[in-house]
């Protein structure tokens, strides 16, 4: 069977334009000329400055805040849809809003499935991300969803150190599907944290169940926000034998005191991708791009390739 071929063109968010740039560019293509108005207000107009029509368009934006981000995400895949593209794709390394995945509590918001109909409404055909908070955010869309892991990147990493006496860590019990992946991989024994929570953001205490003496530790999580959490659970964990810390976290949210927290603590190094640009650098951090798997997969979704050779777990 043969498909249509149609132009492609690809188009980068200003806050994601460090990201989209060496997609495009591991592509093999040329980012799309764009530009901004901006008005003494604060509102904004994105505008795409070349002819879409009949296009496959990509547009590569991470929703993190401010929420400019995604807003301006939605004005660009507006544009593309009234400029006659044929389709259009978002490209969304970090999902945004993916933590609030459903309601746990009285008369809050599922912003994860709110931000979905939000891409709903402005016609989108694809979507493109990583390492959502949760695996069911997939199912919040009626278009297909090609959620990419980290892993294919991190485990390699993990590898070529070659640490002897490995276990994986999950940072709490909702984290034990993915470190249990990684532990197959790594062909390692796995841990988990157990961690009360005062409020969002502030971790009251954590128990440790596993035997993490002597052990070279990697806690594993798909994101990494404040530092609270692994870096208290890298205390107990060396207080409690365990020969070196490693955090890997995909998107490098980092608010607050995160940055000083990893530099004052006894975690050796903390992996992460470029799916959240860092605001400040930190000689603890290693990060990994993620612009090869993206421009990889962009090909083959543009060419009805299988990306299933693309999932490590």
């Amino acid at each position: 069977m043969s498909f249509a071929k149609t132009p492609i063109k690809f188009f980068s968010g200003t806050q994601s334009m460090y990201l989209g740039s060496q997609i495009v560019k591991a592509y093999g293509a040329e980012m799309g000329k764009s530009s901004m108005l901006y008005f003494s207000d604060g509102e904004f107009q994105p505008s795409l400055d070349e002819t879409v029509r009949g296009c496959t368009v990509f547009i590569i934006q991470s929703t993190f805040p401010p929420v400019d981000n995604f807003f301006e995400l939605l004005m660009m895949i507006d544009a593309a849809r009234r400029a006659s593209a044929y389709k259009v794709v978002a490209v969304m390394p970090y999902f945004g809003w993916a933590r609030q995945d459903r309601k746990d509590k009285p008369r809050v918001p599922i912003g994860a499935k709110l931000a979905a109909d939000l891409l709903h409404a402005a016609h989108i055909d694809r979507i493109m991300t990583m390492d959502l908070h949760a695996d069911q955010i997939q199912g919040f869309f009626n278009i297909p969803v090609d959620h990419l892991y980290a892993s294919s990147l991190f485990v390699p990493y993990i590898k070529s150190l070659n640490l002897d006496n490995l276990i994986v860590a999950a940072p709490d019990m909702g984290g034990t599907k993915r470190a249990n992946a990684y532990s197959r991989f790594l062909q390692s024994e796995m841990a988990i944290c157990y961690k009360n929570r005062k409020k969002a953001n502030e971790v009251e205490d954590i128990t440790v169940i596993g035997y993490v003496k002597d052990k070279n530790v990697v806690i594993v999580d798909d994101m990494i926000d404040t530092a609270g959490t692994v870096c208290l659970a890298a205390e107990i964990m060396l207080n409690a034998g365990a020969k070196s810390i490693r955090v890997v976290a995909t998107h490098p949210v980092l608010s607050g005191k995160a940055h000083e927290r990893i530099q004052n603590s006894g975690i050796s190094e903390v992996i992460v991708t470029d799916t959240i640009p860092l605001k400040e650098q930190n000689p603890k951090i290693k990060v990994i791009s993620v612009a090869d798997i993206f421009a990889e997969v962009i090909d083959k979704v543009y060419n009805y390739k299988s990306i299933s050779s693309t999932f490590i777990t």
